[in-house]
């Protein structure tokens, strides 16, 4: 019976264990046999409990956990015959002499090297493995969006932009660079949000501009001056007085 379990996607606590604890049984996950939890199983004179039985089962059927794993194509193991054969030897704790009769290895300072590269690759693996669990994590993880602005007057999924998105779109409509013009605001809503936060940037923070300075300001960007500045206050990017003679960036204060 073969294992239903893709068991190469487990911990390694379980991976070394060989099995699996569902809420009824223990599966191998080598063969797929399955062991009844809360039984009390005979085999001769002696009685084992199913989880005692389970690791007897598997050093019966296949020897070791770690026969097992030795045994497997070199495409899921990544390892040679050779290695294979001397990571037995060193789970075997066999002498360095031995092991250097049973493989041919010409010297004990060549055994050595090869425990020192075991040590190094684990140490490797180990970050590896570390990785690629952060990017499980990553991948897992809510997409992520740039923080609206503070003073945003109405947040809505407008702003439901990513980095990513925000980049292509600034690309976009800043054909000449980021620091060039605007090709055109009739864009949709999201866009514009974008666009706005990113020409917001242009304008000192605590400082009041008078209204001709902000349109010298938003002329290098766009030749519809009036427009932009309209948005960017409806939008709560700037505020200015009810007289429209200061204008200035808003911030969270």
């Amino acid at each position: 019976m073969k294992s239903s379990i893709s068991w190469q996607e487990l911990p390694i606590d379980i991976i070394k264990q060989g099995f699996t604890e569902g809420r009824k049984f223990y599966e191998c996950i080598i063969c797929g046999r399955e062991i009844e939890k809360g039984m009390i199983y005979k085999d001769g004179a002696e009685l084992y409990e199913a989880h005692r039985f389970m690791e007897l089962h598997i050093t019966r059927a296949h020897g070791s956990v770690f026969e097992y794993l030795t045994g497997l194509d070199k495409k899921v193991t990544g390892l040679s015959e050779h290695m294979c054969k001397l990571l037995s030897c060193f789970y075997k704790r066999l002498p360095d002499a031995e092991i250097q009769n049973q493989l041919g290895i010409g010297s004990a300072s060549t055994i050595r090297n090869h425990r020192f590269a075991l040590k190094e690759k684990e140490r490797q693996a180990k970050i590896l493995m570390a990785l690629c669990e952060l990017i499980r994590e990553n991948e897992a993880a809510p997409e992520k969006y740039l923080e609206p602005h503070p003073t945003a007057t109405m947040v809505d999924d407008r702003y439901k932009i990513t980095p990513e998105e925000n980049g292509k779109i600034l690309k976009k409509y800043f054909p000449d660079g980021l620091d060039g013009r605007l090709a055109t605001f009739y864009i949709k809503e999201k866009s514009k949000l974008a666009v706005l936060r990113h020409i917001a940037a242009r304008f000192e923070s605590g400082r009041k501009y008078t209204e001709k300075e902000v349109d010298a300001i938003l002329k290098q960007v766009f030749d519809d001056h009036t427009t932009l500045r309209r948005y960017l206050i409806e939008y709560g990017f700037m505020g200015r007085t009810t007289d429209c003679r200061s204008y200035w960036l808003m911030s969270a204060g």
